[in-house]
C-alpha cells in the first residue's frame, strides 16, 4: 500500500526528561544577555527552579525583566506588554508556565520586533495581516501536562464578554526554538488541574488521531499519546502528592506529543465548541475539554455510523478504544460504545465540572453554535449540524 504523502512542519528543538530544566541557562545564553521572563502568577516562582533560575542570572550577568500572566491572555494585555519592554533590547523571551502563560510567551515573542498590534493578525477578528516577523527567539517551558503549547505555531488570545472571541495569532516564526519538558515541574500541580489539562490532552490526541487532516506521521504520535495519557492521568490524578514521578513524566509525554499533532493536521467539535464557551464564559479551556470529550465523541460516532459509515475514523476511535480500555474489543461497535463509557467514566471520577456552573443555560446555547465553526471545527471527521452540536451542550448542561 503506497504511503500517502504528508507534510511536517517546523518543530522546536526538544529537551525531555527529569532535570532538563537545569540546562535553560545555558541554552539561553546562546542568544544573548537580556531575558524576558514570562510566567503564571503564581506556582513558577514559589518553586526551587525559580531561585536556581535567578541565581543562574545573576552568575551570568543576565538582565532579566518579569511579566507575570493572571488567566488566559487577552489582546489588549499583550500590546501593554510588548510596548513596555519595546525599548529594553530582549534578546530571548522564556516562557515559563501553563498554556495561558506560553501562548502569552509567544505572542510577545512575536512582536517585540514588529510595531503593530497583535489584532492586526488575528484569525477572524482583525485585517489578518501577514506576519512577516522577525520574531524574537522564544525558550519554552511547560509547568503543566495539557496543552502542548510548548511545540505549537500559535499563540491563543481571548476577549471575554458578549463580544468576546477567543482567537489565534498563528504563524512557523512564532514556534520555540527549544521546548524544555520536565516532568518535575509539574510535582506541585493540584488534582484539579491535573484533570482538566490532562484531559486537554486526551482530548487533543484523540481529535488529532481522526481528524480529517490526520497522516502517518500524526497518527504514530497521537497513539503514542494515547498509550501515555493511559498510563499516566488516573494514577497521578488520585496521588498527586505521592512519588509519580513515572506517570508525570507520562502526561508531560502526552501533553507535548498533543501540540505537535494539533499543530500538524487540526483538532475537532470540543475545541470549535471551547473557542466561543471560553470567550462569552469564564470557563478554563481544559475544562471545557474534559466536560466535552465524552459527549462530542458520542455525536461523532452516531453521525459517522448514519452519514459516512466508511469513514476510516470509525476504525481509529475503535483503535483509540484498544488503547484507552486496554482490552481488545469483539466488534469495533462493542469499541465504540466502551470508548465512550471509559470517557464518561473519566469525565465523573475526574469530577469536571458541569457547564450550568460557568452560566451558561439554554439560553446561551444558540449563541455558542453559531459560533462554533472556527478552524477546529473545519477537521472534526465529519460536519455536524447545529442539533448535534447542541446536543453535546445539552449533554454537560
Amino acid at each position: 500500500m503506497t504511503q500517502a504523502p504528508f507534510s511536517i512542519g517546523c518543530l522546536p528543538r526538544v529537551q525531555f526528561g527529569a532535570g532538563t530544566f537545569a540546562r535553560v541557562p545555558d541554552i539561553l545564553q546562546q542568544y544573548g544577555h537580556c531575558v524576558l521572563l514570562v510566567t503564571g502568577s503564581r506556582s513558577f516562582p514559589s518553586t526551587p527552579q525559580w531561585h536556581d533560575l535567578i541565581a543562574a542570572f545573576g552568575k551570568q550577568a543576565v538582565t532579566w525583566h518579569h511579566v507575570t500572566i493572571e488567566g488566559e491572555p487577552s489582546p489588549q494585555l499583550i500590546d501593554e506588554i510588548v510596548a513596555g519592554h519595546a525599548e529594553a533590547s530582549i534578546d530571548v523571551v522564556l516562557g515559563v508556565g501553563g498554556g495561558s502563560a506560553l501562548d502569552a510567551a509567544k505572542a510577545i515573542a512575536g512582536l517585540l520586533r514588529v510595531h503593530n498590534s497583535v489584532m492586526d493578525y488575528l484569525e477572524g477578528v482583525g485585517p489578518e495581516r501577514p506576519y512577516e516577523g522577525p520574531a524574537v527567539p522564544l525558550i519554552a517551558v511547560p509547568t503543566t501536562a495539557g496543552t502542548g503549547s510548548e511545540a505549537t505555531r500559535n499563540a491563543v488570545l481571548s476577549k471575554a464578554g458578549a463580544d468576546g472571541f477567543k482567537k489565534s495569532f498563528r504563524d512557523e516564526q512564532l514556534v520555540a526554538e527549544y521546548a524544555v519538558v520536565d516532568p518535575d515541574l509539574l510535582a506541585s500541580c493540584p488534582p484539579r488541574v491535573i484533570a482538566a489539562n490532562g484531559m486537554d490532552a486526551l482530548t487533543q490526541l484523540l481529535e488529532s488521531l481522526v481528524s480529517l487532516r490526520a497522516n502517518a506521521f500524526t497518527d504514530a504520535l497521537a497513539t503514542s499519546g494515547l498509550h501515555a495519557v493511559r498510563s499516566g492521568l488516573l494514577p497521578w490524578y488520585q496521588n498527586p502528592a505521592g512519588e509519580m514521578a513515572t506517570a508525570r513524566a507520562h502526561m508531560a509525554y502526552a501533553a507535548l506529543l498533543s501540540g505537535i499533532t494539533l499543530a500538524h493536521c487540526g483538532l475537532g467539535s470540543v475545541h470549535g465548541l471551547a473557542s466561543p464557551l471560553g470567550a462569552f464564559y469564564p470557563i478554563p479551556h481544559g475544562v471545557v475539554c474534559g466536560t466535552l470529550v465524552a459527549a462530542c465523541t458520542r455525536v461523532n460516532i452516531d453521525a459517522l455510523r448514519s452519514r459516512a459509515p466508511d469513514s476510516v475514523a470509525l476504525d481509529k476511535y475503535a483503535e483509540a478504544a484498544s488503547i484507552l480500555c486496554g482490552r481488545i474489543f469483539a466488534s469495533r461497535e462493542a469499541a465504540w460504545d466502551g470508548l465512550v463509557t471509559l470517557l464518561d467514566e473519566w469525565t465523573t471520577l475526574l469530577e469536571l465540572p458541569r457547564l450550568r456552573n460557568y452560566g451558561l443555560d439554554e439560553r446561551g446555547l444558540d449563541q455558542v453554535v453559531a459560533h462554533s465553526r472556527g478552524s477546529s471545527m473545519k477537521t472534526n471527521p465529519i460536519v455536524l449540524t447545529d442539533a448535534e452540536i447542541n446536543a453535546c451542550l445539552q449533554e454537560r448542561l
